[in-house]
């Protein structure tokens, strides 16, 4: 006699999909450019851009969203796989949190991966990016691409030396950061009513709700573009590649 209906489901679960959030709302006021500096031209064009091709590059990334400022203008033209979401705050914090706010809107699973990227991170490879998915793919937490801190740590007082710190187990914290969509929106929530106050990255959001993330060694090219003096070395890098 054949077994009931119930017994053979007509839909499988949905597959866990990997998703490329970068927030894209900040000033960069300190890297004294006349621009954003995510648009900032560096080896031939916006620096978001280089940033938007490793991320594409990464055949595991379903889709790549760009979080901006409401208004603006720099987007006139998309790139294939790119969508890009109007509603970026006044803090990284707030950005990434209204992007997860939109991912989960339009569908996308609470058990979907989201790797948190800085737009300004533009000299991250796609070798980088699928080190940390397959670090991170079967972790239960989660985790960041990081390194282990290679200079003294001092303590300042007063413009002196206050104190050395123990570097031993002293880490750099990189992107992109790689946690699942529903808990990371829950610790973000959890700290939306202070202003976000001590989030200083996604990371920090995930220990503060009480789980400790992995870390995943990356490289010191992966650096983040913040003075003016930082544009001329990712130039060189970019062009070393190319």
């Amino acid at each position: 006699m054949p077994a009931a209906a119930a017994e053979y489901p007509t839909t499988s679960p949905a597959p866990v999909r990997c998703h490329a959030l970068l927030p894209c709302a900040g000033s960069g006021s300190r890297a004294g450019a006349p621009q954003p500096k995510q648009y900032q031209p560096v080896a031939g064009q916006p620096m978001v851009m280089h940033t938007l091709a490793a991320l594409r590059a990464v055949s595991r990334i379903a889709r790549c969203l760009l979080v901006v400022s409401p208004g603006d203008a720099f987007w006139t033209t998309v790139p294939a796989g790119v969508e890009v979401l109007p509603v970026g705050g006044d803090t990284r914090a707030q950005s990434v949190f209204n992007g997860l706010s939109a991912l989960r809107a339009s569908g996308a699973s609470d058990n979907d991966w989201v790797l948190v990227h800085d737009a300004a991170r533009c000299l991250v490879t796609p070798q980088e990016i699928d080190g940390l998915i397959d670090a991170c793919l079967d972790d239960p937490v989660g985790g960041l691409l990081a390194l282990p801190l290679p200079d003294t740590l001092k303590v300042e007082r007063g413009g002196r030396v206050a104190a050395t710190l123990d570097r031993s187990d002293k880490w750099l914290a990189q992107t992109p950061q790689m946690f699942r969509l529903g808990p990371l929106h829950a610790a973000l929530a959890a700290r939306e009513g202070n202003g976000f106050a001590g989030i200083t990255d996604e990371a920090s959001a995930i220990e503060q709700a009480g789980l400790q993330p992995l870390l995943v060694k990356g490289s010191a090219r992966n650096f983040k573009v913040t003075y003016p003096e930082d544009f001329a070395l990712a130039e060189a890098v970019l062009r070393s590649r190319s």
